[in-house]
């Protein structure tokens, strides 16, 4: 593909979404990212997003139920199966930004979408795609390549599940599916220090605190809808999470790093197992 920028944002979408290579859809996130903050890519326009992303051949795509079960960290093999595990999910978390700035116009109540809806989501994926270079880089040191190991398919779902409904897209992926990574992190990287891989460690760490901003974006836009919609925002996130999540809420929760996302405790400790 040429470097000429799309002429608007959901084209910039629509050519992330539909490029195959994890490492140029990761290049022209960063390119077109800039290019909005800078105003040389100025409209949203009307393309329209693909139903699924493009995918390169590997890594070969499995349920989660057929995948290895994976190694402890203290070992290399266990520290790469950790690192790629993790740039699978970053690659579709890139899609997932992209996807919600070309898929949604308006809010609820058919109000349009102010601008600072799509920077947030805009923002989010360059720092998903940067958070895919990163632990890329990080698989090289250790003598891998994403792609190298099998990859469960089961990301994508919340995305065509939600396609139609912009307040049960953000209860879901960003504040159920990324919010879990705020829980989790912080074990990895105390495992990754233990293991003596402080540069893996580092870099999640990055991911982590990037990840308070995903969250603080998901629930700030979630509140919009909620208002759109005169509807109790607490109520209405707890009743589109048992409607469109099929999984736990699973303790321990990350007070702490939610708190920061202002994602109130009140909210999601009722729904918790564990």
């Amino acid at each position: 593909m040429t470097d000429q920028l799309p002429n608007t944002l959901s084209d910039a979408a629509v050519a992330v979404l539909t490029t195959s290579s994890p490492a140029e859809k990761v290049r022209l996130s960063r390119i077109f990212a800039a290019a909005w903050r800078d105003g040389r890519i100025a409209e949203l326009g009307d393309a329209h997003p693909p139903a699924r992303p493009a995918r390169p051949e590997k890594p070969e795509l499995r349920l989660p139920r057929d995948m290895p079960k994976r190694r402890k960290a203290q070992s290399t093999a266990g520290r790469v199966a950790l690192l790629h595990a993790l740039a699978h999910i970053e690659l579709n978390a890139i899609d997932l930004a992209w996807d919600i700035a070309a898929r949604f116009r308006t809010l609820p109540d058919g109000m349009p979408l102010p601008r600072p809806f799509y920077d947030d989501w805009v923002t989010v994926a360059d720092d998903e795609a940067k958070h895919h270079g990163l632990l890329v880089e990080r698989l090289a040191v250790l003598g891998a390549v994403y792609g190298d190991l099998p990859a469960h398919d089961g990301l994508w779902q919340a995305s065509e599940m939600t396609a139609g409904d912009l307040p049960a897209r953000l209860a879901v992926v960003p504040m159920v599916l990324e919010a879990r990574g705020l829980d989790v992190t912080p074990m990895m990287v105390d495992s990754l220090r233990k293991a003596g891989d402080d540069a893996s460690a580092e870099v999640l760490q990055i991911i982590h605190d990037d990840e308070i901003g995903h969250v603080a974006s998901g629930r700030r836009w979630f509140g919009a809808c909620a208002q759109a919609l005169g509807r109790d925002p607490q109520e209405f996130w707890q009743e589109l999470v048992r409607t469109w999540f099929k999984g736990d809420l699973k303790r321990p929760f990350n007070h702490p790093s939610r708190d920061r996302a202002d994602f109130p405790r009140d909210w999601y400790e009722p729904l918790g197992v564990g």
